[in-house]
């Protein structure tokens, strides 16, 4: 398959056999209720359409719940073209939520062996890498009650800031441990609840049985799933934290800038805020765009859609570089931050606040794969010197067949 080109998802792979066995029928509930709530409130006002390239290719959320059939798997396989951004769900007067009939469908594509597709490897390879041994380290000192989670893509390309973030924040929170690996997200979005669940589900459990409480995480993804999943551990970005620091004082910049609301953290005004604040801390002004906050757009990325349709990815860029109308984009995820540079001038809000002006005129200190592995092994081994006094762990475990 050329780089590029969209990948088929017709028929073939639209399910039509019947799953017997009783253990999967969970599933075939969960589809049930999602196709329920849709076809219910669904009053098929186009307004979500107008919104979404996704629907306005495959039809009204109501139209395709009507036409989804749990027990035979039927019209399974478009819910890959979706990016699960959840627009649909904020600009709905009713409060119907599209997004998770769509993942539901994902699930259950999972489930009868037809999902994820072959497109999607290399992403879980990027996962599995993640969560493997040369990869991963929990270092946790004496007394460690909090975590900070850089994610994969933040340390990948951002290591420096990883190691001057952690320093800063070790100023207030001096038994402050770090975690290096995947949320794995990856395979919550393609559908494989299962792999997901037993992965961070023996994350989430050591780290509590190590006492820790309060994980920061500077990845929106990683937010949500600790959000979502993670209970009875706190989660917090370190968006907000800083803003409660004393930060490094360096020149104040000028100019105006727009902000790019990762759709992850679409409902979380809390965070948004606190991005604002460290953008005008630097001295720059905020141009909100049309599609902000709640309302925000996807970057392109979300639900691996690229990797599927590469014509929906780039819809989500283009509309988005039309809304900053040549104004420099600030994010806060960093995976939105390498998509969106390749349609527009975009910088991470940790690249302004270490070197603004070397943000601004772009050269802040990003690193690009392949080096992006370098840098992570890089990285852990550098924190294994200075956590050598530390509990240290390397991730080992894998999920039962």
């Amino acid at each position: 398959m050329k780089r590029g080109q969209k990948v088929s998802i017709q028929a073939g792979h639209q399910g039509g056999s019947v799953l017997k066995d009783p253990a999967h029928r969970w599933q075939w509930h969960a589809l049930d209720a999602a196709v329920g709530a849709v076809t219910a409130d669904c009053t098929e006002c186009g307004l979500c359409v107008k919104h979404c390239a996704f629907l306005q290719r495959h039809g009204t959320p109501r139209a395709m719940a009507v036409q989804a059939d749990p027990r035979h798997g039927n019209g399974l396989m478009a819910a890959y073209e979706c990016s699960l951004c959840g627009l649909c769900h904020a600009v709905c007067p009713f409060g119907v939520n599209p997004a998770q009939f769509f993942l539901e469908q994902r699930r259950e594509a999972v489930l009868r062996g037809v999902g994820p597709l072959a497109a999607h490897q290399p992403l879980l390879a990027y996962e599995r890498k993640g969560t493997s041994r040369p990869y991963s380290l929990y270092a946790l000192p004496e007394g460690c009650t909090t975590v900070f989670f850089p994610g994969c893509t933040f340390a990948g390309t951002r290591a420096e800031a990883v190691l001057a973030i952690l320093e800063h924040l070790q100023q207030s929170i001096p038994a402050l441990g770090i975690v290096l690996d995947c949320c794995t997200k990856p395979s919550h979005d393609l559908g494989r609840q299962d792999y997901f669940l037993a992965m961070f589900g023996e994350m989430k459990d050591f780290l509590v049985a190590q006492g820790v409480r309060t994980v920061l995480v500077a990845c929106p993804n990683c937010y949500k799933v600790f959000q979502s999943y993670g209970s009875p551990l706190q989660v917090r970005t370190i968006y907000e934290r800083l803003t409660e620091e004393a930060l490094p004082r360096q020149d104040l910049l000028r100019g105006t800038v727009t902000l790019h609301d990762p759709c992850v953290l679409r409902h979380e005004p809390a965070v948004q805020d606190a991005v604002r604040s460290l953008v005008h801390h630097v001295g720059l002004q905020v141009m909100e765009m049309p599609n902000s906050r709640e309302r925000t757009l996807c970057c392109g990325e979300g639900g691996a859609v690229g990797l599927v349709n590469p014509a929906l990815g780039r819809h989500w860029a283009v509309a988005r570089g039309r809304q900053a109308e040549n104004c420099p984009v600030v994010t806060y995820c960093a995976g939105c931050a390498g998509q969106l540079r390749r349609f527009m001038p975009t910088v991470h809000v940790v690249d302004l606040l270490l070197d603004g002006k070397a943000a601004l005129a772009g050269k802040a200190r990003v690193s690009r794969s392949p080096f992006t592995y370098w840098k992570r092994l890089r990285l852990k081994a550098t924190l294994k010197r200075r956590f050598s006094s530390a509990r240290l762990r390397e991730r080992t475990f894998q999920p039962k067949p």
